[in-house]
């Protein structure tokens, strides 16, 4: 009797549970949400993004992929895809996560573009972090909704990196916060403490979801969730109702970024490739180096130090306190083991440290004079450069130039202040090294003298103009006029008042009259490797004459050419056969292959054939666009 009462209980309880499984399946797949606040990574300035030294120079986007609009898509072919994810973390659909997928897919497609070009980086970095803890892969995409891959990022609230610490969370993990130093920027330490907190949080609920979401607001905010939810509910959905508005989304949005990460290309999304193999190491710095002292003597950009080593705040490595790592491309690591003592014995007395400081600018043994300088600004130079190439802070360089702003321009002249030491008992050396400071002051200033800027014109925009166009009127580069303005896009207004530095432009001018400059307007499906196989030049020459960092280009904008000459133009008095060649498609071969082994573009060979996705056949005949 008891065996056949205990039977029927486990029937009745595994009948329970078998009924109770679709009611928790319906409610992820029906929840809705008419108050989602979306992540602040959602706001990530693209502009920005795409002026990182990384993006410009080790990564692009593909030419052959053609500039179009989202693809429309199904709610089953939403299902299927995220069910066909590599993931052990559930990825449900529902019309929250809907939601979110739209948001990359239609409105930030910018974004995503250029997160894409960044993953090459990040992502084997964060890979190698979660392998390490044991934990799934899929985790890797939390930072794309943190900080859109910009270790950086700062949220309103203080969190700041590509997985967004908190100050106490980070000094709790053991991470460095100093006026120095931030490993909460640092790609490889973040991501090994990030690695270690989610594996920490997955402990407390062995549940991947609660884990993410308590990730987001805190093990606290979901414990709170999870009581209020009542009869012992312990799944992300079931309390959904009960946690922060903000974290309400957080899931969704993880499920969103792994969606559209995977899956780009069935939305149009431009893949990112990369210019060249993007391989670094890291050697442990025992000394104090500012970025500088590498760069000049390893002849490495600062701005790719600064990229690759994000979390020396000042540019200084302080490896005289505590052993820190610096990250190098992988064939410059040999050269700095070799030269560490060449790099920080290079300008030492103006990197160095001071141990004693004598109050009132008074010496012990003298006394100091002070003596003016002036720096004539050169092209891509900042304050803050030319403030640490005399020794001086950027505070006082603004103060002795009367300037409000960081804003300068080329050719404008700077005063500096700088500190000459005077020997006390030495009245005849100290005469004499005044004059040769003022001789030198002097035909310093002779020279700039020469080479004073013309006051700029202005030039107020009329309904229509782009500054394509006015750069083209004044034979000067959009770079030139977004430098001389301060602009950091190419949005410009009727009616807006833009400073033409006329020395340029009529240097400019006269030269751009010996080579011809053409407007090219845009049709739809052109993209800018077609435009300039048309022309005959090169992508990145379009990219600096019309002042693209990017590769999106739209329909009826104007681009401005020079001295290329329009290829189809010439040939179109011809007959259209003769301006394709034929092509028989060989076993193995691709459209991007054959594009490249024509001189072409994949977009352009689509075009001329009616091809709208990327599938050829052996033995198919091809028409090849003429260059």
């Amino acid at each position: 009797m008891k065996k056949g009462l205990l039977a029927l209980l486990m029937l009745v309880g595994t009948a329970t549970s078998v009924f109770a499984r679709p009611t928790v399946l319906t409610l992820k797949e029906s929840i809705q949400d008419s108050t989602i606040i979306y992540p602040e990574s959602f706001e990530t300035d693209t502009q920005k993004l795409m002026e990182n030294w990384y993006l410009k120079n080790y990564a692009v986007l593909d030419e052959s992929s053609e500039a179009a609009d989202d693809v429309p898509t199904t709610k089953e072919e939403f299902i299927e895809r995220l069910q066909n994810l590599p993931t052990v973390i559930e990825m449900p659909y529902n019309q929250v996560v809907r939601s979110y997928i739209d948001m990359y897919t239609q409105r930030r497609r910018a974004l995503v573009e250029e997160m894409l070009g960044l993953s090459i980086y990040y992502m084997p970095i964060f890979e190698q972090a979660l392998e390490r803890e044991g934990l799934p892969l899929e985790l890797k995409y939390l930072p794309v909704i943190e900080s859109a891959l910009n270790p950086d990022a700062v949220s309103r609230a203080g969190a700041t990196g590509l997985w967004q610490f908190m100050l106490s969370t980070a000094k709790g993990l053991g991470l460095d916060v100093n006026s120095l130093v931030d490993e909460r920027r640092d790609p490889i330490r973040s991501s090994e403490m990030a690695a270690k907190y989610l594996k920490q949080l997955y402990g407390m609920y062995g549940d991947w979801s609660l884990a993410i979401a308590s990730y987001n607001c805190g093990p606290g905010n979901v414990n709170k969730a999870m009581r209020r939810a009542g009869g012992g509910k312990k799944d992300f959905w079931d309390i959904y109702y009960y946690l922060p508005a903000e974290t309400r989304g957080y899931v969704p949005a993880f499920i969103a970024a792994n969606y559209v990460m995977t899956y780009y290309q069935d939305h149009n999304l431009g893949k990112a490739l990369a210019r060249r193999p993007v391989l670094t190491d890291t050697v442990m710095v025992n000394k104090r180096v500012h970025f500088d002292q590498i760069s000049s003597v390893l002849n490495i950009p600062a701005e790719e130090l600064r990229v690759l080593n994000p979390q020396y705040r000042r540019d200084i490595i302080p490896g005289d306190i505590r052993p820190y790592s610096l990250t190098l491309p992988s064939q410059q690591i040999y050269s700095y083991i070799v030269s560490e003592d060449s790099i920080t014995g290079h300008d030492a007395n103006l990197y160095a440290r001071r141990s004693e400081v004598v109050p009132g600018g008074v010496q012990d043994d003298g006394d100091t004079k002070v003596v003016t300088k002036y720096h004539v600004v050169k092209r891509g130079e900042t304050i803050s450069k030319i403030a640490r190439r005399y020794g001086v802070s950027t505070t006082s360089l603004k103060r002795w130039n009367g300037l409000r702003s960081n804003r300068i321009r080329r050719g404008q002249r700077l005063k500096i202040n700088t500190y000459v030491k005077v020997e006390a008992d030495e009245d005849a050396d100290v005469s004499q090294n005044e004059s040769v400071v003022s001789a030198d002051a002097e035909k310093e200033e002779k020279q700039v003298a020469e080479k004073k800027p013309v006051k700029p014109k202005y030039h107020t925009v009329r309904r229509g103009e782009t500054l394509s166009s006015i750069s083209e009127e004044y034979g000067v580069t959009v770079n030139d006029i977004k430098e001389w303005n301060g602009l950091s896009g190419t949005s410009i207004d009727a009616g807006q008042r833009l400073a033409i530095d006329s020395s340029v432009a009529k240097k400019s001018s006269s030269k751009s009259s010996k080579s011809s400059v053409s407007t090219h307007k845009v049709r739809r499906g052109e993209t800018l490797g077609s435009i300039a196989a048309k022309y005959g030049v090169s992508v990145s020459d379009l990219r600096d004459w019309n002042g693209i960092t990017g590769s999106n280009i739209k329909a009826g904008h104007k681009l401005v050419v020079k001295g290329g000459s329009s290829k189809s133009s010439s040939k179109s008095k011809k007959s259209s056969s003769s301006s394709y060649k034929t092509y028989t498609v060989k076993s193995g071969e691709t459209l991007g292959g054959i594009a490249e082994r024509n001189g072409t573009t994949a977009a352009a060979i689509r075009r001329a054939n009616g091809i709208k996705g990327s599938m050829i056949r052996v033995g198919q005949k091809l028409k090849i666009p003429k260059n």
